[in-house]
C-alpha cells in the first residue's frame, strides 16, 4: 500500500477529494438557481428531520466548526431559510429550526442533487455503487478513528 500512497497520481484520498470538490461545485451552480447552496443541505436536511437543533448540535452534524456554523446560519438566517426560536427546554437558548421556504425549496434540491449523484455514479452497476459505498465507509471509519470521532 506504501508504493500506491507515494505516487500522487494513484493516491485514491487525493481523487476523492477532486470528486468531492467537483461533484460539489457542479452541484452548487443549479441549486443556486433555487436559492440554495450545497454547503446548506447538510443544515436544512437535518432541521427537515429533527425540526429544531442548537447550533452546536448542527456544527457537529456538518462537521464544521462552530465559528463557520455560525456564519453560515446568519446568512441563511438573512436568505429566510432558517429562523431562531426559543427553546422550550431552556428559555436562555435558541434553537434553528426550517422556515416555510426553505421547506418549499428542499424537494427540487434533493432532486437536483439526485439527478447529479446519477450522473455522478453513471457506468457503475448496482454491485460496484455497493462496493464502492462500503469501501469509503471503511475509509470514512479509519477517518473519524483518527480524528477521535
Amino acid at each position: 500500500m506504501t508504493e500506491t500512497l507515494d505516487a500522487p497520481d494513484t493516491n485514491p484520498l487525493k481523487l476523492l477529494g477532486r470528486v468531492a470538490r467537483g461533484f460539489t461545485r457542479i452541484a452548487d451552480a443549479d441549486l443556486r438557481e433555487v436559492g440554495l447552496a450545497a454547503g446548506q443541505l447538510p443544515v436544512l436536511v437535518s432541521l427537515k428531520k429533527s425540526k429544531a437543533l442548537s447550533q452546536a448540535e448542527l456544527a457537529r452534524i456538518a462537521q464544521v466548526e462552530q465559528p463557520s456554523m455560525a456564519q453560515l446560519l446568519t446568512r441563511m438566517e438573512r436568505d429566510g431559510l432558517v429562523e431562531r426560536v426559543d427553546d422550550p427546554a431552556d428559555k436562555r437558548s435558541r434553537l434553528i429550526s426550517l422556515t416555510p421556504l426553505a421547506a418549499r425549496r428542499l424537494p427540487k434540491a434533493r432532486a437536483l442533487m439526485e439527478a447529479h449523484s446519477q450522473q455522478a455514479l453513471a457506468g457503475l452497476s448496482r454491485a460496484e455503487v455497493a462496493q464502492l459505498f462500503a469501501l469509503l465507509q471503511r475509509v470514512n471509519a479509519n477517518v473519524e478513528r483518527m480524528g477521535g470521532g
